[in-house]
């Protein structure tokens, strides 16, 4: 769902790339499995303090929004 809402916004394609890297904790080859994905403990510590619930998701239209806020507030060059 979330990356159907995504694909109707090629602007935000470039912030969701790179905030989907900066949400890789460093060092991730070094824990196995060796796959970049974000730390359970972070997921849910985020997803409490946002929704009031460790176990929340976000809906397809929060994430939407919150790309758009990333690129409106985190201006780089290159997204330009």
């Amino acid at each position: 769902m979330a990356l159907s809402a995504l694909g109707r916004r090629p602007d935000l394609w470039t912030t969701a790339a790179f905030e989907a890297v900066s949400l890789v904790p460093p060092g991730w080859w070094r824990r196995w499995p060796p796959v970049p994905v974000v730390s359970p403990k972070w997921l849910a510590f985020r997803m409490e303090t946002a929704y009031g619930d460790p176990d929340a998701r976000p809906t397809p239209a929060d994430i939407v929004a919150f790309l758009d806020w990333c690129r409106m507030t985190r201006p780089r060059a290159w997204l330009r």
